[in-house]
């Protein structure tokens, strides 16, 4: 059970919600702050005073005054105005990061959203009832206000949630979960889809992916340096305490782990000094990633502790304040920053691939890693496809931050594009994942034929996991289905216990 105050969530706790449906409730001094707004807000309400949001219209209609018997209506006609989200629904798994990270914020008590609402989606949100939420249609920077809509309707009654596998009406879907339709009375409207959440929620749970894919990114790469016969003085550790990127001294020290005890691998090569820039400078440049991710993974662990409506209400002192923590630009720079770091190691895991099955650079082995070259193709597309993967990422990683386009009449002039950003990221971790499954399927190729038995114990225990799955290449088969068999291992994080029983636990 996962207690929410506004104050100490954590990413992991995100994902306990998120992926294993742990349910989620509301602390007692989260419900007493969240009464103390709403009273500050029904006292503004009898001065009769114009309020944003409140008793105005929205935007460039924020000067527009609204009647005192509207101001319901002015609530409803924001969600069903505001839902104009298009593409694909995003995952379940999305969906429920983004309805925890909204009661997370919520519950600070600065929203003036009613007790009952929160409780509401609190339902929802623990019976399964997941609105269907359009992945494109934000700008970041009112908050996140296309898609949050989305997740409100269906507590109005209206759009389509997904209920136990199935899609239906948001009506049908509450009222098969028992739960009952409100109507929004004055803020709530705004209080629920003025915020970062699907952003965050998005980027959130691709930057803890990326955590845990740093380990098998270095596994790989270790594969790779075997199958190289690469110079270990590398990564000694002394030369790493002179540059001291946390990222650079960790990676360099799984390295050493990894590679301990190898009959391949060793401080001196016979005819070799030190190694292409691929293998000698992982730690530089795998260690760079780690610490952009850690950047980033700090960054969402401050935003989802965050309150990031508009206005905000401030009980104690009887203020409503209208501000921008909408705005989405420090996690929009944070997603962009986690893509290219993602980027960079599937850059760097292509030229690897790249200098395994290349006759001129491989150490002596078989020109694409074929037995019969000539009459077998080998390994030859396997690298054309890393390739395609890792030029697509490079699209991809332009960022989205440095665009801007100006909405609502020029009164919002500079948006985040912060869930474009989010989006972006994650697709390019799918892709990452890919070139690394290619990096590995090659390593295993090239080890098989230097001989397993030469391994480190480490990364044998990882070429072992490999051949669980897919076999040695003797003659060109089709390819794809091997392919996609190590794609699953590296999806599954299965190299790292099978490597982490050897080494002990990973950095």
């Amino acid at each position: 059970m996962i207690e929410l105050n506004g104050t100490d969530l954590t990413l992991a706790e995100v994902l306990r919600v998120s992926r294993n449906d742990e349910p989620a409730i509301l602390s007692q001094s989260a419900k007493a702050a969240i009464d103390r707004s709403r009273a500050a807000v029904e006292q503004m309400l009898l001065s009769g005073s114009a309020i944003y949001g409140l008793t105005t219209g929205f935007g460039k209609f924020a000067e527009k005054r609204i009647a005192d018997e509207d101001t319901e209506l002015l609530q409803r006609n924001l969600i069903v105005s505001h839902a104009c989200g298009t593409g694909e629904p995003l995952p379940r798994e999305a969906v429920r990061a983004v309805m925890l990270l909204r009661l997370n914020a919520l519950a600070r008590g600065y929203s003036g959203i009613r007790l009952s609402t929160m409780e509401t989606l609190l339902a929802m949100l623990n019976r399964g009832v997941h609105p269907v939420i359009p992945e494109k249609g934000s700008l970041g920077a009112s908050g996140d206000l296309v898609p949050l809509s989305h997740m409100v309707l269906p507590m109005i009654g209206e759009g389509q949630a997904e209920y136990r596998g199935e899609t239906l009406s948001g009506a049908e879907a509450m009222r098969r979960a028992d739960i009952a339709i409100i109507s929004l009375a004055a803020k709530e409207g705004l209080a629920l889809i003025n915020g970062t959440q699907v952003m965050t929620a998005i980027g959130g749970l691709c930057a803890q992916d990326a955590v845990q894919f740093l380990k098998t990114a270095d596994i790989i790469a270790a594969l790779s340096c075997e199958a190289q016969s690469c110079v270990t003085t590398a990564f000694d550790e002394r030369i790493h305490l002179l540059r001291p990127h946390p990222g650079q001294i960790a990676c360099a020290e799984n390295l050493r782990a990894l590679l301990g005890g190898s009959s391949l691998s060793h401080p001196h090569q016979p005819g070799k000094v030190q190694d292409a820039y691929s293998i000698r400078c992982i730690p530089q440049i795998h260690g760079a990633s780690r610490d952009a991710i850690q950047y980033v993974i700090d960054a969402v662990n401050c935003e989802i502790n965050s309150v990031t409506d508009n206005p905000l209400i401030f009980p104690e002192e009887g203020d409503v304040i209208p501000g921008g923590n909408f705005h989405g630009q420090p996690m929009a720079l944070a997603f962009d920053f986690l893509g290219i770091a993602l980027s960079e190691l599937a850059n760097v895991s292509e030229r690897r691939t790249e200098r395994l099955v290349n006759p001129y650079l491989n150490n002596g082995l078989p020109a694409f890693l074929t037995p019969n070259g000539g009459l077998n193709s080998g390994f030859m597309i396997a690298q054309y496809a890393a390739a395609a993967l890792v030029s697509e990422n490079k699209i991809l990683a332009h960022p989205a931050s440095v665009d801007s386009i100006p909405s609502s009449a020029n009164q919002e002039d500079h948006v985040s594009m912060g869930t474009i950003a989010a989006r972006k990221a994650a697709e390019i971790l799918n892709n990452v994942q890919r070139v690394l499954a290619i990096e590995l399927f090659a390593a295993g190729q090239a080890l098989s034929m230097l001989g397993a038995d030469k391994l480190a114990p480490a990364t044998r225990a990882a070429y072992d996991v490999l051949r669980a799955a897919v076999p040695p290449i003797e003659r060109d088969v089709v390819m794809y289905e091997q392919m996609a068999r190590c794609e699953h291992i590296v999806r599954n994080g299965a190299l790292i216990p099978a490597v982490e029983a050897i080494t002990g636990e990973m950095h």
